[in-house]
């Protein structure tokens, strides 16, 4: 009985891997579409070594959990995609996309081996760290070389090592007599200029292919909240008369064929927001200015109602799959 006990997967271990290949199998959609809509050879190869590595991990996932006898989810399918519609972003947009896709492969994963106890759950989770490390370095060496990787500012900085020994390094809430931002704060606030500027032009090209009003509308309210975000960090840097860095060459086509199914749609535009808000939480919790995170929480505060929502809208339509659920011991004693 120990030995059955030690080999079974623990809540985390099962969020986890259900979620993967709820992810894997959406990240397989979008990347055969993407796949089958390029033109650079350069940008071809990463995208189909972004999609093995979709593979991989799904079929992994899935092992897991058959392993333990759970529940696999239904999660994206062929039908949720259609690689031949025409082309909706251009080339330069995949290569951007790719790097928020590692990124957040990174930054999941890695949370999650830190609660895994499971030597197949770890031993997945190492292997899909190491294949979202070179996914990362791929992209960005291909961004390098056709002059599109966005950087952050160059600033210069005292040699001399100092303490902070005023309040007033903190600052107010408004931003007056604020101090010149820190290179932590820069490194957010860049980060989160180019994650809002992705999710603006996907959004905007959702909110021209998608068949319900709904979620077209739904799209475009996002892509205006993306567009209000970038504007606010981008004043921060350039009150310190520092460059607000955005990446360009990312079109949207004039196509309103949907190579995706609304349900593909609204999730990820949901893994969208999952991931903005994670990210605003860490700037404001790195940020030491009153005025930068009072900001990020008012952001945040914003993107939590369009994510409810959307959550609605989702279950309204019966697109949202129930993550696995405890029983529940207080009905059943009711029976």
């Amino acid at each position: 009985m120990q030995g059955d006990l030690n080999s079974r997967l623990t809540s985390s271990e099962i969020s986890v891997i259900w979620s993967s290949c709820q992810n894997n199998s959406f990240s397989i959609c979008i990347l055969q579409y993407f796949i089958a809509n390029v033109d650079d050879e350069d940008i071809l190869s990463v995208l189909e070594f972004a999609l093995d590595i979709s593979q991989k991990n799904l079929d992994m996932s899935k092992e897991i959990l058959k392993k333990d006898h759970r529940q696999i989810p239904v999660g994206f399918t062929n039908e949720d995609v259609s690689p031949t519609a025409p082309r909706l972003y251009s080339d330069a947009f995949y290569l951007y996309y790719l790097k928020n896709m590692a990124k957040i492969g990174l930054s999941v994963y890695g949370v999650a081996l830190a609660t895994a106890a499971q030597p197949d759950v770890r031993n997945f989770l190492s292997q899909a760290i190491q294949t979202s490390t070179e996914l990362y370095n791929k992209t960005a060496n291909v961004l390098l070389s056709k002059g599109l990787f966005v950087k952050p500012p160059y600033v210069s900085t005292s040699d001399e090592i100092d303490f902070i020994d005023k309040k007033s390094y903190l600052g107010g809430v408004l931003n007056i007599n604020n101090r010149p931002l820190n290179v932590i704060e820069i490194t957010h606030i860049e980060a989160n200029i180019e994650a809002n500027t992705v999710g603006e032009i996907l959004l905007a090209g959702l909110s021209q292919v998608a068949k319900s009003k709904k979620v077209r509308e739904y799209c475009l309210r996002g892509s205006a909240i993306a567009k209000k975000h970038i504007l606010v960090f981008a004043s921060l840097l350039t009150n310190d008369n520092l460059p607000a860095p955005m990446p360009w060459d990312l079109e949207v086509t004039e196509s309103i064929i949907s190579p995706f199914s609304d349900k593909f749609i609204m999730f990820h535009t949901t893994m969208l927001i999952q991931s903005g808000i994670s990210n605003y939480a860490t700037a404001s919790a790195a940020s030491l200015r009153n005025d930068i995170s009072t900001s990020y929480v008012r952001l945040t505060t914003e993107n939590a109602q369009y994510a409810k929502d959307g959550i609605n809208l989702m279950i309204k339509h019966e697109w949202m799959e129930q993550p696995p659920q405890i029983p529940n011991h207080k009905g059943l004693a009711k029976e």
